[in-house]
């Protein structure tokens, strides 16, 4: 059974005009079971965290300012929320669903977060709407725990993971593969382990054959037992910030290449949704479904 991780309180109220789609996080699982795509016994809440889990990624000192609502007005002006307890709950909600779908993945073979995709927070600081970064802490947690020993992240946001790449730098169990914007944000970037930056316009063939080259290259060389997949929708043409030309078919392909793999291998993935940003809200949750019914083809 595949499992989804959702919560209510994924949704939060932003200022009017604020770019940051919160919508999606509702609608996304109401399409997924008007449209019978699931079922609602797949869907699951997760909890509060341990604290201890989070700080196997992210430091005591960042992590007790973000408790205690003690960020200074920079720190707050580049994540980009403004601070306040229900935003922090969320993102702890948001770990721990991460979490959770790991251990699911080892179960099932597959887990979806409806949230998560937060790779622009870095060990201490948090930028770019990403708070802390579920799949650095959802890695540390298996690795911790003795569940994996070797984590591959594939993050295809069309903007590079460079929080995840930060906090993984040296770290010979996490391979961080990052196929992003060469033009976008974040302006100076971070040095993952296999970072690939792509010119502006890229279209779906082109865009399809690079990431299938770089996912069997990266699984051929490291050898993972899990794999972890950022699933950005802001390749879209249509996305206001994305600069790549990439159809709703090339997108949906896209996940087709990633899951299947990790099908075909027999190697278990976790899937965030990570970033969207087409002016038509309807167009973020049409891509964010198919990757959702892309792992239902496989793992149903």
């Amino acid at each position: 059974m595949v499992k989804i991780a959702w919560h209510s309180k994924y949704i939060l109220p932003v200022p009017a005009g604020h770019r940051f789609p919160m919508a999606k996080y509702e609608l996304i699982p109401m399409q997924l079971l008007h449209h019978g795509i699931i079922e609602p016994q797949q869907i699951f809440e997760p909890g509060q965290p341990d604290i201890q889990d989070i700080l196997l990624t992210h430091t005591k000192e960042y992590v007790d300012k973000l408790l205690t609502l003690s960020l200074t007005e920079r720190e707050i002006r580049r994540i980009g929320f403004l601070q306040n307890t229900a935003l922090i709950e969320r993102e702890l909600l948001i770990m721990q669903g991460g979490i959770d779908c790991a251990r699911f993945a080892i179960e099932y073979g597959v887990a979806l977060n409806v949230a998560g995709g937060t790779h622009h927070a870095f060990r201490n600081k948090g930028e770019g709407f990403c708070i802390l970064n579920d799949h650095a802490v959802a890695a540390n947690y298996l690795l911790k725990q003795g569940i994996a020993k070797k984590i591959l992240i594939i993050d295809l946001d069309v903007h590079q993971g460079n929080g995840t790449a930060e906090i993984f730098a040296g770290n010979n169990s996490v391979f961080t593969l990052s196929i992003h914007g060469r033009h976008n944000y974040p302006f100076i970037k971070e040095t993952g382990d296999w970072d690939i930056p792509v010119n502006d316009g890229i279209e779906d063939d082109e865009y399809l054959a690079l990431v299938k080259m770089a996912l069997n290259k990266a699984i051929d060389t490291f050898i993972p037992d899990f794999i972890m997949f950022q699933s950005g929708v802001d390749i879209l043409s249509s996305d206001k910030f994305g600069k790549f030309n990439i159809s709703m078919d090339g997108c949906r392909k896209r996940d087709e290449i990633v899951i299947s793999t990790c099908k075909k291998l027999n190697i278990p993935c976790i899937v965030a949704m990570g970033g969207g940003y087409s002016e038509d809200i309807k167009l973020i949750v049409q891509a964010h479904c198919q990757t959702f019914e892309t792992a239902m083809n496989y793992y149903a």
